[in-house]
């Protein structure tokens, strides 16, 4: 029989249970659309809450001259600039830089898509805040830029992560587990592939509020578990699963949207940006599960005793995001 408490006195500390957001560390987003010759139409979008916003800069190759004044906005949760620059001989072998990224804890994604109707998609990380343009991507540059920026997003998404290791928590049989993860990923992959073609919609908030609250949910149904006894959660979980991985694929689309997707990119950086939230939660399951059967082997505390107090925790996280959460609906 497995023992959960050491594992778990480390897992759930990893969580930033104090943030009202899980994914505040969403990257900035530089669009360059060539229009005419050795001109781009440029938009800025760096994470912003409020009035507030990320001290980023977007560093244009030297040669590029600024044909017309800023436009600045806030839309949403993030501060927009859209102007149009000349650059003579274009972009390419030009270097372009993130200022302020090494500063932080985000990237950036830069899209550049050229008249030819070639694009180049690149991730910069706070380690390497400059690039040199090359010109262009291949189709498998692309996706595996959108892959990777999948698999970040879900291993630094702490709530989505947390009702997963609740899951993990709450299903003994193996058969049923893999079950229920499948629901979950079917569930979430409907939605963020109809939000971000359009098709419908839900207000980001709302999605972030609930989906605090389907954690809280999980973790009370672990608290409320006893032998003998199977609650609907317990008996058919694959359906508790796919019910609110909806609503977690609303959260995913929110943050493809925030990220910035093209539409000209929709087809490939939707499929593989969803590959990449998959990969991701396989890691995590994979990890969880191996550090669950070593804790179960080192560790004495009962099962039950060492499951509640895991439920405790993960509801406690799940609270500490909700309340600022709700207080965000009436802000």
């Amino acid at each position: 029989m497995m023992r959960y408490g050491a594992l778990l006195a480390v897992l759930i500390p990893l969580f930033p249970a104090t943030s009202g957001r899980a994914h505040e560390i969403r990257p900035a987003y530089l669009d360059l659309r060539e229009t005419t010759r050795d001109e781009f139409a440029v938009i800025w979008k760096v994470p912003a809450q409020g009035d507030m916003r990320l001290s980023l800069n977007a560093v244009l190759p030297a040669p590029c001259v600024e044909k017309a004044g800023r436009a600045r906005s806030i839309d949403g949760s993030a501060y927009l600039e859209q102007w149009t620059v000349g650059c003579p001989g274009g972009l390419t072998g030009g270097e372009i830089t993130i200022e302020g990224l090494r500063s932080t804890l985000t990237e950036a994604l830069v899209r550049i898509e050229y008249r030819s109707g070639d694009t180049e998609v690149v991730r910069v990380m706070p380690d390497a805040p400059s690039f040199t343009v090359a010109g262009a991507k291949s189709f498998l540059d692309v996706a595996r830029t959108y892959f990777l920026l999948g698999v970040d997003h879900i291993l630094s998404g702490f709530d989505h992560l947390l009702f997963v290791l609740a899951l993990l928590l709450l299903i003994r049989d193996r058969r049923m587990l893999i079950k229920t993860i499948t629901a979950f990923t079917i569930a979430h992959s409907i939605t963020l592939a109809g939000a971000s073609l359009g098709y419908f919609s839900l207000p980001q908030k709302p999605v972030e509020a609930t989906i605090a609250l389907s954690i809280a949910f999980v973790a009370s149904e672990l608290v409320r578990m006893k032998p003998g006894e199977m609650r609907l959660s317990e008996s058919v979980p694959w359906v508790v699963a796919f019910a609110f991985g909806l609503l977690h694929g609303f959260g995913f689309a929110g943050a493809l949207k925030e990220i910035g997707l093209p539409q000209s990119d929709v087809p490939l950086g939707l499929l593989t940006f969803n590959l990449g939230v998959e990969a991701g939660q396989l890691i995590f399951v994979a990890a969880a599960s191996v550090l669950l059967r070593v804790a179960g082997a080192l560790v004495t505390v009962p099962l039950a005793q060492a499951r509640k107090a895991g439920a405790y925790m993960i509801g406690t996280a799940a609270m500490l995001w909700l309340i600022p959460r709700i207080a965000g609906l009436v802000a």
